[in-house]
């Protein structure tokens, strides 16, 4: 109904847990996952995405990391990861904050938690207002890597 709320909870966290929290979060989504990379480097158009159906999560993850420095300082490159049947997702935005979609949140809430953040309903998220994003033609080349060695299209 009009009533109802975004299963979603929005989470920001150090830069020095970011990336470790990312990949705790992705393991409530199975053995096998969707994904999705998207780019704003051609900031003369739309976003641009790129799907990668039916990924082993642990291949997704050994993958990351090589491309962790990408996901942690590009502000033009964010990921989303997807239960490939049910509609629970996780995100890291290129504001560097990570998202969940879930209609049951308590276990991302729980995971969350045991990373020490604390609920904080009045954070307001730079995403709110005037900002900038920041890249470089290296973070543009290794998202194109990135794109590759995911076999997205």
């Amino acid at each position: 109904g009009s009533g109802d709320r975004l299963p979603a909870l929005l989470a920001a966290i150090s830069s020095e847990q970011l990336f470790d929290t990312f990949l705790q979060l992705l393991e409530p989504l199975g053995e096998t996952c969707d994904v999705v990379v998207e780019s704003s480097h051609d900031r003369r158009s739309e976003p641009e995405s790129f799907t990668r159906e039916g990924i082993e999560r642990v291949l997704l993850e050994s993958l990351l990391w090589d491309f962790e420095d990408l996901l942690l300082n590009d502000g033009c490159t964010g990921i989303a990861v997807m239960h490939p049947e049910a509609p629970v997702e996780v995100q890291l935005d290129e504001h560097k904050l990570l998202v969940t979609y879930s209609p049951d949140r308590v276990t991302f809430e729980w995971l969350l938690r045991r990373q020490g953040l604390k609920r904080n309903d009045s954070l307001r998220v730079i995403s709110q207002g005037d900002h900038m994003h920041t890249s470089s033609s290296r973070y543009h080349r290794r998202f194109g890597d990135l794109v590759r060695r995911l076999h997205a299209e």
